[in-house]
């Protein structure tokens, strides 16, 4: 297993991979080569869909449903990590 050397000086934490573990998928690199248009409309469903998981998850947590709300914040984060790759 080879070691990248160059990111040992910078705290992991601020590795772009890290922040956004999404950046890691192999496909992404196809979504970044989209069309503008096409990347845009795509970023405009994925931030509805993180802000109705965000709703969804604060109405399960205010029910206590606990299993539910982690379900749909896991999902608000990953609409948002994947939103962002298409800015």
């Amino acid at each position: 297993m080879m070691v990248d050397r160059s990111n040992l000086s910078r705290p992991r934490s601020s590795q772009a991979h890290v922040r956004n573990p999404v950046l890691a998928l192999p496909s992404i690199a196809r979504l970044q080569a989209m069309t503008p248009a096409t990347r845009a409309e795509l970023r405009l469903v994925l931030l509805d869909l993180r802000h109705d998981a965000q709703s969804r998850a604060e109405e399960c947590w205010r029910r206590h449903k606990a299993p539910m709300a982690a379900y749909w914040k896991v999902v608000s984060v990953y609409a948002g990590h994947l939103s962002r790759v298409l800015r």
